[in-house]
């Protein structure tokens, strides 16, 4: 019993950090005192990058990877943890269409904000079919250029096959969303997202 109760209350605490963080990110777009709201929020807000920047990290086995490796797929650049709950209910769906969609040319990275010895553990347990690396602290400066200002977990951009942004998201992607954004980058005839979670 105290078991579930543990369980529960993590999961309970992981749905409050992204309900307030979601919250919190609308209050920071429409709040502001000045009463020009249009004016303080455009000198505020500053926009995500709009292409994939160059970066380079260190993927489980101590190898660099850089962000240009893949150049020319759809790249879903997922910042995730260990500890996140969310994060961790996510990455079965993001496994499974990874593998369906490998062929279409669609590539999932996870950048681990996390102990490299934890996401080790972690993917031990559950393997994973692509390719994640170690975040560093530049690595989460640029998770805030790319959209992610209250730098919650998990966190993702889409990107098309010319690296241009197509989508950015604070909290957990559902399947529908997924397929809502993929599949229109996708080559006609290759498979597509699948709508049920």
């Amino acid at each position: 019993m105290k078991a579930l109760k543990v369980i529960l209350v993590t999961v309970l605490a992981g749905g409050i950090s992204i309900g307030t963080a979601i919250i919190g990110q609308r209050w920071v777009d429409f709040e502001d005192g000045s009463g020009d709201r249009q004016a303080a929020r455009s000198e505020r807000r500053t926009e995500p990058l709009q292409t994939l920047p160059d970066f380079r990290l260190t993927d489980l086995e101590g190898r660099e990877v850089a962000s240009s490796a893949w150049a020319g797929k759809v790249l879903v650049l997922n910042f995730w943890a260990t500890w996140c709950p969310p994060c961790l209910s996510e990455i079965p769906r993001f496994v499974e269409i990874q593998e369906r969609l490998r062929e279409s040319g669609v590539q999932f990275v996870g950048i681990a904000v996390d102990q490299i010895e934890d996401v080790r553990a972690f993917v031990a347990g559950q393997p994973v079919n692509y390719p994640l690396l170690i975040a560093t602290p530049e690595v989460l400066k640029l998770a805030v250029q790319l959209g992610n200002r209250l730098e919650v977990l998990p966190f993702t951009v889409i990107f098309d096959r010319h690296g241009r942004r197509v989508h950015g998201q604070i909290g957990e992607l559902s399947a529908e969303e997924l397929a809502d954004y993929l599949d229109p980058l996708l080559v006609r005839e290759g498979p597509r997202v699948s709508r049920t979670p």
